[in-house]
């Protein structure tokens, strides 16, 4: 691997701002710092001087792309500039970027992340300073979560090991003087700490640490005590020459004054008291020196902790993922802003220490978060479960809806039949049959918006957001699936118990209405009843494997005593593929039960038979999820959201579902 040729990323926010360019074109216009001259706090400095060379290259087709992917350009950077703070860049980007320009415009995406190449640094030893004096910038990306926030990054985060990094610093490493090692030095030397390293090397580094130390003790006690020695010298000297000179001033005037010997013997005290000092001195710097020795070996245990950048979000449950997501909507923040997601940060970081939230390639943090994967795979997740609990809309066709109403081109029928052409005619303009007119036709759908809504008070803190978050989303799912399936069964019906809906059910397209039903029942739901409705449906009942036979609960308690009908746990296993809710066979009819139908007055619904080619389901907008503050009442709303609709495609010759009524 060429070490020195290695791409390195860092990254800083931007703000953003639509800015209309005409009608059917809008750009979003974002700027911000992609890089400061700070010195970030393991010594790593970018100075402003280097991008007066360092971007020509870029200058020349200034793209901004999307996640450091060459694949997804998303704009043009249009303006820049180099100031004292470090490079300021303004960039416009499309809508044809699609996902990415509505992520930019709802702020989920809010950081610069850039791309460069050192080509000329000085890395200090000493003092553990990088200083890049030259680069060359490759490119510059609009990112979910910069690789580092604050726009300071650490070199060493861009590496895989120790090893690839020490041999990226020697490459650029410049000789220095030996200097004394102090506290400050010791504070802000290793972004070592988070490396993985050796056994053997961190056993090789406490024993250097140790012997430098010991030797550095040594060193200055031996200092201390040549000085004291040579102190003790001079004392001696002076002590010796002022005692000589008392004895020559005693013997010059011959006497034996008391206030001489006096004199004396203060001398004598005083040179004791400083000798005791000098000792006394000497043993407390012997001391602190052995304390600093033991200080110095645990700031360096300290230094020497161990991360795993790299944890697998596969290691992330599902159940991990949605409360993050869910807290992020009812809070209002970013996911890796909560606390939550803070949280399994530092559960899922090796080792007990966890790093910011990465932007996808694992620097510098100790989980990885795309975090517009983690909102669609919910969303997901949360329409399949939707889907699962439908028994009505499972069984029509479903097509997708580009906008709110469509037209849908529709062959009726033929028209009049064909011509038997006389042998006479043969030749002639009979020869050809009558002529005939066949035009298509088109039906227009529209969609319809679903909703539902749940309070959360703001005193509720995230902690305790947790537990009530699977209670939110199965409440959600449940009342949006029994909702649909109540509309497609019997929305809008003008039965004795009505339910009104956006969108017309199956049993509102029964073309005989209530004044006088085809089929009614007073007594039981038997298989008798289901083929008078076969019947009615005409040529479109005259494949019963094509029907659906949706009953209410009582109609199908009512089947199990009839001998024709077939459980499922009689069918064949060639005919044994259950669909959603399906509880057997009439014939070759498949039975769904419903708990939707639910009226039991003189003309309600207890059974519909529907030939399903002749409907359609259109979705227009997938789930989606919302939120918004209620300051009067102190509570925060969160609503979810469809659109769908639903149509019967022609009337010719029925409408393809008869509805069985009470009387």
């Amino acid at each position: 691997m060429d070490i020195k040729n290695k791409i390195i990323y860092f990254g800083s926010k931007f703000t953003a701002k639509a800015l209309p360019q005409g009608e059917d074109d809008q750009t979003i216009m974002i700027e911000g710092y992609a890089s400061t001259s700070d010195t970030d706090r393991v010594g790593d400095v970018v100075p402003t001087s280097v991008w007066a060379k360092g971007m020509d290259n870029y200058l020349k087709n200034p793209i901004i792309l999307a996640f450091h992917d060459q694949r997804m350009p998303v704009g043009k950077m249009v303006d820049h500039k180099v100031d004292d703070k470090g490079l300021w860049i303004k960039a416009a980007i499309t809508d044809a970027a699609g996902d990415v320009y509505k992520l930019i415009k709802k702020g989920i995406l809010s950081a610069f992340s850039i791309g460069f190449r050192v080509k000329d640094a000085e890395y200090k030893s000493e003092a553990e300073v990088f200083l890049i004096k030259d680069l060359e910038l490759h490119e510059i990306s609009v990112v979910s979560v910069p690789a580092n926030q604050n726009t300071l990054f650490s070199l060493a985060k861009a590496f895989d090991s120790a090893e690839e990094f020490e041999l990226f610093k020697q490459q650029f490493a410049v000789e220095e003087s030996a200097k004394e090692l102090d506290d400050s030095q010791v504070a802000n030397s290793a972004n070592k700490e988070e490396w993985n390293m050796d056994p053997k090397l961190l056993e090789e580094m406490l024993a250097k640490a140790a012997a430098e130390a010991a030797s550095q003790t040594a060193k200055a006690v031996l200092e201390a005590q040549t000085k004291a020695a040579q102190e003790a010298q001079e004392t001696a000297r002076a002590e010796a020459a002022l005692e000589a000179k008392i004895k020559a001033a005693v013997a010059a005037v011959q006497t034996v004054d008391t206030g001489a010997e006096r004199l004396l013997a203060d001398v004598e005290k005083r040179l004791n008291e400083q000798a005791e000092s000098h000792k006394s001195a000497l043993e407390g710097l012997e001391v602190a020196l052995k304390e600093k020795a033991a200080e110095l070996e645990a700031i360096q245990k300290s230094r020497m902790q161990f991360t795993d950048p790299k944890v697998d979000n596969g290691d992330i449950s599902f159940g991990e993922k949605q409360a993050a997501v869910f807290i992020s909507k009812i809070t209002k923040r970013p996911i890796e802003e909560t606390k939550y997601f803070k949280d399994l940060t530092t559960k899922y970081a090796s080792g007990g220490t966890a790093g910011a939230a990465g932007s996808g390639s694992g620097a510098g943090g100790a989980i990885r978060l795309p975090s517009k994967n983690w909102e669609t795979e919910i969303s997901l997740n949360m329409e399949d479960e939707i889907r699962r609990q439908l028994v009505v809309a499972g069984t029509i066709r479903q097509i997708a809806m580009s906008q709110p109403f469509m037209k849908l081109p529709i062959n009726p029928d033929a028209g009049a039949d064909a011509t038997w052409v006389a042998n006479s005619d043969f030749g002639g303009s009979s020869s050809s049959g009558t002529q005939r007119t066949h035009a298509l036709k088109e039906i227009e759908i529209s969609s319809a918006k679903l909703a539902t809504k749940e309070y959360v008070n703001f005193e509720e803190e995230e902690d305790g957001l947790i537990a009530i978050v699977p209670i939110i989303r199965e409440a959600i799912v449940r009342r949006m699936a029994k909702t649909l399936d109540k509309s497609m069964i019997i929305g809008n019906d003008v039965g004795a118990t009505t339910y009104t809906a956006g969108i017309n059910g199956l049993a509102y397209y029964d073309a005989f209405g209530t004044s006088s039903p085809t089929v009614a029942v007073g007594g039981k739901f038997t298989a008798a009843k289901f083929r008078d409705a076969r019947r009615a449906l005409g040529v479109w009942g005259l494949e019963p494997s094509e029907l659906i036979l949706f009953v209410s609960q009582a109609a199908y308690y009512d089947l199990l005593d009839d001998t024709e009908f077939q459980s499922t746990d009689k069918i064949s296993e060639s005919r044994n593929t259950l669909i959603t809710g399906q509880v057997g066979l009439l014939t070759q009819t498949r039975v769904l039960v419903t708990a939707q139908m639910t009226g039991a007055a003189a003309n309600d619904a207890l059974a519909v038979l529907v030939n399903p080619r002749n409907f359609v389901v259109g979705n227009h907008r997938a789930m989606r999820m919302d939120t918004d503050d209620e300051v009067v009442n102190q509570r925060r709303v969160m609503v979810a959201s469809m659109r769908i609709a639903m149509s019967q495609l022609t009337s010719n010759e029925g409408a393809g579902v008869i509805t069985v009524r009470y009387v």
